[in-house]
């Protein structure tokens, strides 16, 4: 089949599930759109300020994509086109969209609080407790995987003879340092854009007119002068900025920067599709990727293996954390929460097999190892679809750092809220109503340079060592959200049914995974061919598996005495 033929399938079927599945599930959990939602009721002004429907869409779009449905995918793609396919798509359908929609959903019924909450609502303020812990890890898996791909996206490597890195402004730049520029140039930007908007009043169509003029202005600048720095450096800026956006008001940064991103994620996916049809009646790029490679391949063996690297393309247990932490306290309207919170997951299941066909334009330089990320191969295949142009090449490395950049952020807003409510005691609401030394733990602050060190340090890493981790533990945190969820629908008297078979699924799929990096992981430690990394692999892996464990007890004590009442 062609690549043609594979996205007008992929669209058709998932336009299809949003329109009947999505409506369909709005309708058994009563979504009101004249009930008052929490961004209305609560408005502070810093984080639940309600946004516009095409401004929230914007941030949550942006937020839970980041460079997921593209790294994901493209390392799944060793398996063949089909297996990614159908997991993107079904996927997407019945498991990601569902868990994004109903977490959103709850998270709005429940005066924008986060799942911690929610569990602490109908499954206790232990089981609550227990989550939040899990969540902090995983949060730093995030911070670390996209700090990671942030900085190999934008470092200038060392000179080949003196081993001397270039630092500051550089003409005729590589790919890299015009993407570091653009992409610094971009967080100004947004910062303008936000001030012009909420401070200046200035209409949504100038501002728009302002927003993709200052995009094409950057660009130029950016292909013209880049920016030079080694890798280290470029992990602490990163850990500098994130730490800083996750601190200030929403309508500063993350509002502008986001909905701004989202023009290019959409541009993005539209010049793909536009290379696509181009290719396909052009002949300039043929999609080499077979259709089914084998049951094993060097991700290991398709159950789990593929349920767990596609990540981001299917199902994303993050994505769960946005709708609850950020997009819930900004929602207008509980109508916006279909298309937000449904719609974008359906959007980033497309983003995936999008990037799915990209790479099976080069896919033998890809087995081939001639890209240094996922993000590199995804630009090369769409531009390949275009006789290579590096224009195009450049754009699209842009949009995914972009990405990567806004997950960062909104991941690092999120650990300041979770790791906030670890130490906060019922009836205290924020940091200020704490005593003694949990006052100082629950400060802002403290819990974001927490998270930030940690996910920067770790960031250090090789992609490979943290990837896979990453997505066993986020895949794993999704089958957690769909048991709170499910338990929060079963309390209320709502419909939760549809949860039982997608939950049953994630845990099992990614318990197994677990375990299996943690006997690999041991006999590595035996033999005495383990680095540091591994031993963290492992640390994690037993800390995140028994925790899923004692959860899943919880919710099964909880759903028990739910159906013993009924």
């Amino acid at each position: 089949m062609n690549a043609l033929m594979i996205i007008l399938i992929a669209i058709v079927l998932l336009v299809i599930g949003y329109v009947t599945y999505g409506s369909w599930l709005a309708k058994q959990w009563g979504v009101d759109p004249s009930r008052k939602t929490p961004a209305q009721t609560m408005e502070d002004g810093v984080d639940y300020v309600a946004a516009p429907a095409a401004v929230l869409m914007g941030h949550h779009f942006s937020s839970i994509a980041g460079a997921g449905p593209i790294n994901g995918p493209i390392q799944a793609s060793v398996f063949g086109w089909v297996p990614v396919f159908l997991w993107c798509v079904i996927g997407g359908i019945f498991f990601g969209g569902l868990q994004d929609f109903g977490s959103l959903f709850a998270s709005i019924r429940n005066d924008g609080k986060s799942v911690g909450e929610i569990i602490s609502a109908s499954m206790g303020e232990r089981a609550k407790k227990l989550f939040i812990i899990f969540a902090l890890l995983v949060l730093i898996l995030v911070i670390a995987s996209f700090v990671n791909v942030v900085a190999g996206t934008f470092f200038t490597a060392p000179d080949a003879e003196t081993g001397a890195v270039a630092a500051g402004f550089v003409g005729s730049p590589t790919n890299n340092q015009t993407t570091a520029m653009i992409s610094v140039l971009f967080i100004v930007l947004a910062i303008i854009y936000g001030i012009i908007t909420n401070r200046f009043g200035v209409k949504t169509l100038p501002a728009i007119i302002i927003g993709i003029v200052g995009i094409v202005a950057i660009v130029a600048i950016g292909m013209n002068c880049g920016l030079a720095l080694g890798r280290t450096a470029w992990i602490v800026l990163i850990g500098l900025y994130i730490t800083i956006a996750s601190l200030i008001p929403v309508w500063i940064m993350l509002q502008p920067r986001d909905y701004l991103s989202s023009f290019l994620l959409y541009a993005m996916m539209a010049v793909a599709i536009g290379g696509i049809f181009y290719s396909t009646f052009s002949g300039s790029a043929t999609f080499q990727l077979p259709a089914f490679t084998g049951w094993t391949t060097k991700l290991g063996s398709l159950f789990p293996a593929l349920f767990i690297t596609v990540a981001c393309g299917a199902c994303s247990g993050f994505h769960s954390l946005i709708a609850t932490g950020t997009s819930s306290k900004q929602l207008d309207n509980e109508a916006h929460a279909k298309p937000i919170g449904y719609g974008s997951m359906l959007i980033e299941s497309a983003l995936g097999v999008i990037s799915l066909i990209a790479v099976g334009m080069v896919f033998d330089k890809f087995t081939a190892g001639e890209f240094g990320s996922p993000a590199v191969a995804f630009a090369q295949g769409i531009a390949a679809m275009f006789h290579g142009n590096p224009v195009i090449a450049a754009l699209l490395t842009l949009a995914v750092s972009v990405f990567a950049l806004t997950s960062l952020d909104t991941g690092t807003r999120l650990s300041r809220f979770m790791f906030s409510e670890l130490f906060l005691k019922k009836g205290e609401a924020t940091w200020k109503d704490a005593k003694g030394v949990r006052k100082a733990l629950t400060h802002p602050l403290v819990g974001t340079l927490f998270m930030v060190v940690i996910g920067c340090v770790l960031g250090g890493l090789s992609l490979s060592q943290i990837w896979g981790l990453f997505g066993a533990a986020n895949q794993l945190l999704a089958g957690i959200a769909l048991m709170a969820v499910c338990a929060w629908l079963g309390n209320a008297g709502k419909n939760n049914k549809m949860f039982y078979f997608p939950m049953a699924f994630m845990l099992v799929a990614t318990e197994t995974s677990l375990i299996m990096t943690i006997i690999a992981k041991f006999r590595m430690i035996g033999g005495g061919a383990a680095a540091w990394g591994d031993w963290f692999q492992l640390v994690f892996a037993l800390a995140m598996a028994v925790l899923a464990i004692i959860l899943v007890f919880e919710a099964i004590g909880t759903l028990g005495k739910k159906k013993a009442q009924a």
